[in-house]
């Protein structure tokens, strides 16, 4: 579970850039729900949820773990198990505790980062759109939008189930060509905390021990 987990964090939610094309289509329902989530979370100092995160094949969740995210601007620190991500605006570093590891990064302009709402703004270029209708999920009666890359990406398809009166992430699931699949469901959200002002800082002095590699 681990080394999936550590897959998923270092690359299986970082969506390659396609580009726009002509053949793109976007469902206007589906659009005013993601563009008034989008706005919904932009508006917020800063945004807290837990999660769980199951993986499985063949589309089918066959193990789950607790997460923790937390976000301000375009900053944001996400824990699963043992392996944790930070991005402080600048770099990305991938802390593995299991393996006394770190590795760091800085995102290029063909990715986009991992988060549980980055197809809030990557669906604008990269997908088309259609609203699915709604759904119960965990108690929640959902708008249902299906996500389709326009180009090939390894992605076969995104689920996004959203609360729409509280215009809020429910459920992200993501389906790949190889038939892996990739849930987050968030439980509980807080909004506009007062955060630790090193909350989203590397401190290399924690990680004396650590082998740490620059990519």
């Amino acid at each position: 579970m681990k080394s999936i987990i550590s897959k998923v964090i270092l690359g299986s939610f970082v969506v390659g850039a396609v580009g726009l094309t002509n053949a793109q289509k976007i469902d206007a329902k589906a659009k005013k729900i993601l563009d008034d989530i989008t706005a919904n979370y932009n508006s917020k100092k800063n945004s807290y949820f837990k999660f769980s995160f199951g993986s499985g094949a063949n589309g089918q969740v066959s193990k789950t773990e607790p997460g923790i995210y937390y976000s301000a601007g375009n900053k944001y620190k996400l824990k699963i198990m043992d392996t944790e991500q930070i991005f402080d605006g600048n770099k990305i570093y991938n802390i593995n505790a299991d393996d006394m590891e770190v590795t760091t990064a800085k995102p290029n302009g063909s990715s986009s980062m991992f988060s549980p709402i980055n197809y809030l703004t990557t669906y604008r270029n990269d997908y088309n759109v259609t609203y699915n209708g709604k759904q119960m999920v965990n108690g929640v009666n959902a708008d249902f939008i299906k996500l389709t890359p326009v180009k090939a990406n390894g992605i076969k398809y995104v689920y996004l189930f959203v609360d729409s009166a509280k215009k809020q992430m429910v459920k992200l699931e993501q389906h790949g060509n190889n038939n892996d699949v990739a849930v987050i469901a968030i439980k509980e959200y807080k909004e506009n905390q007062t955060l630790d002002p090193n909350m989203f800082v590397f401190d290399k002095n924690k990680f004396k021990n650590y082998v740490i590699t620059e990519l």
